[in-house]
């Protein structure tokens, strides 16, 4: 997974690409605020995100402000790096759009746990993103079975947006995932399979006789 990282000391910037790199991810770095947003706002954005705190021209704080007023950087996983560790700091960072907080100095495995936790919240906001696409795709197919359907008045056939005249059965099959079983109603047993059962039945009779 791509990671952005936005680190104005060279010396920390380096150690984090390397043990990301490492770890798996793909990184791209920036050496400040300004820089990591320019990469943010002209590029396809990271799905993670790893901001200092204390940066020149934007610091981390104003970075997570400006993405989070964007929608499509709404799923976005950020995650604050700073030496500052006073709760009032933690809530101001998680207040501007921040998704988790670490202190300097970090240890290596908490940084990387934090990074596989973004990692599964990304992928969870995916599968909804996908299974809400998917509902809403499905919506659009019931409600093409709105409104008015051109049906034959005698045999009953419905005529699609092709221009096919189909039986009823075959054109909500094609518009739907409902499935048919035959039967006969009350209605049509009287009038028309019990007449025809009796006449087979004279028939047979009378064969007989």
């Amino acid at each position: 997974m791509r990671v952005l990282i936005a680190e104005d000391n060279s010396t920390t910037r380096s150690l984090l690409q390397e043990a990301l790199t490492d770890w798996g991810f793909e990184v791209l770095a920036a050496s400040d605020g300004k820089e990591a947003w320019q990469q943010l706002a002209h590029g396809e954005a990271p799905p993670l995100i790893l901001l200092d705190w204390t940066m020149p021209e934007m610091d981390g704080i104003e970075v997570c402000r400006a993405v989070r007023q964007l929608p499509h950087f709404r799923t976005n996983y950020i995650i604050l790096l700073t030496a500052r560790n006073s709760p009032d700091d933690v809530v101001v960072g998680l207040e501007a759009g921040a998704d988790d907080y670490i202190t300097k100095p970090f240890e290596p495995a908490e940084l990387r746990a934090r990074l596989q936790v973004g990692v599964r919240i990304v992928a969870l906001q995916h599968s909804l993103a996908r299974r809400v696409d998917e509902l809403e795709t499905a919506l659009a197919r019931v409600k093409q079975l709105h409104g008015l359907l051109p049906i034959c008045s005698y045999c009953k056939k419905i005529r699609d947006d092709q221009n096919y005249w189909q039986q009823v059965e075959a054109y909500i099959s094609s518009h739907t995932d409902a499935q048919f079983s035959h039967g006969v109603c009350p209605d049509c047993y009287e009038r028309i399979l019990r007449p025809e059962m009796e006449a087979f039945r004279n028939k047979i009779l009378s064969r007989k006789t």
